[in-house]
């Protein structure tokens, strides 16, 4: 069985570059794959691997500058849920484009998945999804609002869109694991809004902690690797992924029309042109070839 833990963290690295190299060594060596994001304002990404290989990537990471009390979530998954391992340096570890939000500065109120569900239950308490519209079609919280963005750097312009609608309101707000709220919440504080709370942990956290049948949660959590959506106990759901668009799919969604596996989907059948599709077809052929030679393929 192997372990997978999800980590952001908001620090200061002067010199996010000059971490790279150690990082992706320690994670080859000791067997971990995955995706971590290293970026002047901190680190976030997920990651899977033997135990010993996990505890020496997150020991590792503790050791950098501002990293010590970093937090993490885990959960088992039964095959390597990542084709390799990438270490890459961005401009925001989460990206909403507004450089003057700053989660070190201060965030919402953290809410503790045990207190979620007293607290949007809330006649004046307006719950916000944050996560993109994809995400957000398999699964959410009852009752929430979903802004239908799709990107994280739609947000500030649909709550300039539609703040009016919150007057009055306490504003509580979550995401997969955490991370998008830490800057959510930070730029409805610089907008003036009094209250805002979000959700500690995130989704994740949700619904490792509380009881199945103590929760408003609804449907599957998209997640960023192979398992493509979790839910109560982080146990996989059974969604699929498109792997031209990378957007979560029912297991009846293959049946239609518009699927084809590996090339496109319902969703993004009108997104590529014929140049992109054949190159996708070409991928999807030696993905078959590597299965039927019973070795990796990185593409996916």
């Amino acid at each position: 069985m192997l372990i997978v833990a999800a980590l952001y963290h908001f620090t200061r690295f002067p010199d996010p570059a000059a971490l790279r190299g150690p990082l992706l060594e320690l994670c080859e060596t000791q067997g971990v794959k995955g995706s971590l994001l290293l970026a002047q304002e901190g680190i976030n990404g997920t990651i899977a691997g033997p135990r010993a290989g996990i505890d020496a990537v997150l020991a590792h990471i503790k050791t950098l500058q501002g990293c010590a009390d970093l937090e993490w979530k885990e959960a088992e998954s039964a095959e390597m849920p990542f084709g390799r391992m990438k270490v890459r340096l961005k401009r925001e570890i989460v990206t909403m484009g507004q450089p003057d939000v700053d989660p070190l500065a201060r965030t919402g109120h953290y809410v503790a998945p045990e207190a979620w569900n007293e607290l949007i239950a809330q006649e004046d308490v307006a719950v916000i999804d944050t996560r993109n519209d994809y995400e957000v079609a398999i699964g959410s919280f009852d009752g929430a609002i979903d802004p239908e963005t799709r990107s994280f750097g739609e947000f500030p312009a649909w709550w300039e869109a539609n703040k009016e609608r919150f007057h009055n309101k306490r504003i509580a707000m979550f995401c997969t694991g955490g991370i998008r709220c830490e800057k959510s919440t930070n730029y409805l504080l610089s907008q003036g809004v009094e209250e805002v709370f979000h959700l500690k942990g995130g989704i994740l956290k949700y619904l490792e902690e509380v009881p199945e049948e103590e929760s408003r949660w609804q449907g599957g959590c998209f997640v960023f690797d192979q398992r493509v959506a979790v839910g109560h106990g982080l146990q996989p759901t059974g969604h699929l992924m498109c792997h031209a668009c990378r957007r979560p799919l029912e297991p009846a969604d293959t049946k239609r029309a518009e699927y084809e596996d590996g090339v496109q989907c319902h969703h993004c059948v009108d997104e590529f042109d014929d140049a992109r599709r054949e190159r996708f077809r070409e991928r999807q052929r030696q993905i078959t070839l590597a299965a039927q030679r019973g070795t990796p393929h990185l593409g996916r």
